[in-house]
């Protein structure tokens, strides 16, 4: 497992959490459509996709010219349910004082 600092750090980036946001559908995501939805330069993508897969929470596959994007298969227990807490919390700030 990855060391948990390194987890919250990537897990702390709005960006990097709607892009798993997109990948908990479970398909692979070229950095082409994330950079659509996401409204993010091809780098700017690219740089996040790194670090999530440097923290161990996607996996990618070279396709081509893209590289293509899933959450990690192989994920620890522990490291999928703070994942998926993250992914359940609010979007907006505001909703957490709530």
């Amino acid at each position: 497992m990855h060391h948990p600092v390194a987890l919250l750090a990537a897990l702390a980036e709005p960006t990097r959490l709607a892009a798993l946001r997109l990948l908990r559908d479970g398909r692979e995501h070229c950095v082409c459509e994330l950079m659509e939805m996401l409204g993010a330069s091809q780098s700017r993508m690219s740089r996040h996709m790194v670090t999530l897969r440097q923290a161990g929470l996607v996996v990618d596959r070279r396709d081509a010219q893209w590289v293509r994007y899933r959450l990690n298969p192989a994920m620890a227990p522990v490291v999928r349910r703070l994942l998926e807490a993250a992914l359940e919390l609010p979007l907006r700030q505001e909703s957490l004082a709530a």
